[in-house]
């Protein structure tokens, strides 16, 4: 992407993430990256709640059930991926970078994923518990799940984005 930003993010997307490459070097492979934008969760509360997790640096991987993005028509994440993370409003809270993908059976999540993901007590328990509800009834422990950690890049602060360490 340019430093005007893609027509397929808001204006106050594209305003945080010009903030953001303003501070990189023109060499930055940030400069070229195509972003999007989104909210985590599926209600208000939850965005808002994912988002602050986000931005503390505490939320550091989501998953979603890789039938979701066939239903959706859209592709699977990739290394090196771009979002811009939003509250439920729709206001930008931060830029995540992502660093790794893998899809696997729901069985096979790992505890040191669920710590990742940065939700309730952090245990693997609890995030099965948590996603079995999530997903629904389609649900099994078979279901290929699509496993993304990302690293926060970018948070706003005081109206202004700088870029997380």
């Amino acid at each position: 992407m340019n430093g005007s930003g893609p027509a397929a993010v808001s204006e106050r997307a594209a305003a945080l993430w010009r903030t953001y490459l303003a501070g990189l070097p023109p060499d930055h492979p940030h400069w070229t990256v195509r972003i999007t934008e989104f909210s985590f969760g599926d209600s208000p509360a939850m965005a808002d709640e994912l988002a602050a997790l986000v931005v503390s640096g505490r939320k550091q991987a989501t998953a979603t059930l890789a039938i979701q993005f066939a239903v959706e028509g859209a592709a699977l994440p990739a290394v090196g991926d771009v979002s811009i993370v939003t509250r439920a409003d729709g206001t930008p809270v931060a830029a995540i970078e992502t660093t790794d993908v893998r899809v696997v059976a729901f069985d096979a999540v790992d505890a040191e994923f669920a710590h990742a993901e940065g939700e309730g007590d952090r245990s693997l328990a609890w995030w099965r518990a948590a996603h079995t509800a999530y997903f629904g009834r389609s649900l099994d422990g078979t279901s290929l799940v699509v496993c993304e950690r990302f690293r926060l890049i970018c948070v706003v602060g005081d109206g202004k984005a700088a870029e997380a360490s």
